[in-house]
């Protein structure tokens, strides 16, 4: 009766989502009360379960989040990103122009949300393709690839914080271990990916007025190492403190400062701070100018913390009610990897729901139980549901139709290539943890 409670509920979760086009949130929050409901919990407890699964859930990651969309809007308005492109793009050269695309996009991708990224890099990808005289697509595949690893696997972005929160992973880790994957994923599913005649044969162009090109005069913008450096520096110093951690005794002074400082929230409020002078006022602006755009991001992110909250409450309903126990002890008696699980326990949540992010939170609280049960690494199985979460990109999939319409390709087209895309990434993605597993597990 568990699973076919559980099963309902998802179902119930699908139909809300795909049939009726209700809100994400709205959605997991009437499925967690259904869910409980179903499971027996007390009526006056389901609303605890509900509140501590959000709570618990949005605590850090709100900072997270907050302070990575600050550094984002930051970067994008003041022109570190063309900057950064135009640099790399000058080092090499026209003829390795889609290899630079390719860094670029992951660079930025690390920073920015991938809706924000592809948006920010199209106006750059369209003029290079003019001045080159390249298909359009041999550089907007290498960008939305790398825009997509870097969704799915690096930390701080919302999908990947939170499964690693909720799994109790090292976000520090996981970052590490997600920047070793992506590597040769992005090269696969990008330049390589783009060198199959069938992907060359595709013609795509932008449609007029679908977007207004923001291009900034070279002398008003930042260095490229100002640009590169401040952009970066999160990374380095998670990454930092996540050396110290595994090279150094856990009580000396210098790993228990770099845990401070490399902890995400303080990584990213640092560089917030260093961006609001490196981005804004050594740029002329006012503090008031800067703050103005820094504020701007937030109303892009608040629906993205709401729906990973009810993606949190969802979880917590399964774990209150014992669903989450049952599937621990029924899944360790299989002996199918509970990485190769919880890849296609989210493989399955995105087919069906579109959305990346539910489709990880949903998969993460399905598959937390296994972690105790089997000693699974909380940081792969952070990365396997990234992996997971990143499969197929049908038409539900809100990435779909902007890669459709931002590069006028018909239906088919785009499913020849952005489906395709995201399928190499998914199972690169599940085959480059598995590996990694070999050494660590």
């Amino acid at each position: 009766m568990t699973l076919v409670v559980l099963a309902l509920g998802i179902i119930l979760l699908f139909a809300l989502i795909v049939k009726l086009k209700l809100n994400s949130f709205l959605a997991l929050i009437i499925a967690s009360l259904v869910v409980g409901l179903a499971e027996g919990i007390p009526i006056q407890k389901i609303l605890d379960s509900i509140i501590n699964g959000v709570g618990g859930t949005l605590g850090e990651l709100t900072l997270i989040v907050g302070f990575g969309a600050m550094l984002g809007k930051l970067m994008s308005e003041c022109g570190a990103a063309q900057k950064i492109a135009i640099t790399l793009i000058e080092k090499f050269g026209e003829k390795k122009v889609s290899w630079s695309i390719c860094i670029i996009s992951f660079i930025i991708g690390i920073a920015l949300f991938y809706e924000v990224g592809f948006v920010l890099l199209m106006p750059l990808i369209v003029s290079v393709a003019v001045a080159t005289k390249m298909p359009l697509l041999k550089l907007g595949i290498p960008m939305a690839a790398s825009l997509s690893v870097a969704h799915a696997f690096l930390p701080p972005h919302p999908g990947a914080t939170a499964v690693a929160i909720l799994l109790n992973a090292d976000i520090g880790l996981t970052l590490l271990y997600g920047i070793i994957i992506s590597i040769p994923i992005v090269i696969i599913s990008g330049p390589i990916f783009y060198k199959l005649k069938s992907i060359q044969k595709i013609h795509a162009e932008v449609p007029e007025g679908l977007y207004k090109e923001q291009l900034f005069d070279e002398d008003k913008l930042p260095s490229f190492f100002i640009s590169l450096a401040t952009v970066i520096l999160p990374v380095c110093l998670m990454l930092i403190a996540t050396v110290t951690k595994l090279t150094l005794p856990e009580d000396s002074s210098c790993n228990v400062v770099m845990s401070f400082i490399g902890h995400p929230v303080m990584a990213l409020l640092i560089t917030v701070i260093i961006a609001i002078f490196t981005y804004g006022l050594n740029r002329g602006q006012s503090m008031t100018e800067v703050m103005k755009t820094a504020e701007s991001s937030i109303s892009a992110i608040a629906m993205i913390l709401l729906v990973i909250g009810g993606g949190g409450a969802f979880k917590q309903v399964l774990v209150d009610s014992g669903i989450g126990a049952y599937i621990g002890d029924l899944m360790a008696n299989y002996t199918l990897s509970p990485l190769v699980l919880a890849w296609i326990t989210a493989s399955i949540i995105r087919l069906a729901v579109g959305s990346a992010t539910v489709a990880s939170i949903t998969a993460a609280g399905i598959v937390s139980p296994l972690i105790a049960t089997t000693g699974a690494s909380p940081e792969l199985m952070v990365l396997a549901i990234g992996a997971g979460s990143t499969n197929f990109g049908l038409v539900n999939d809100p990435g779909f139709w902007m890669f459709k319409e931002f590069f006028n390709l018909s239906v088919k087209d785009c499913v020849l290539s952005y489906c395709s895309l995201n399928t190499i990434i998914s199972v690169g993605g599940l085959f480059g943890v598995l590996i990694f597993n070999m050494f660590i597990g």
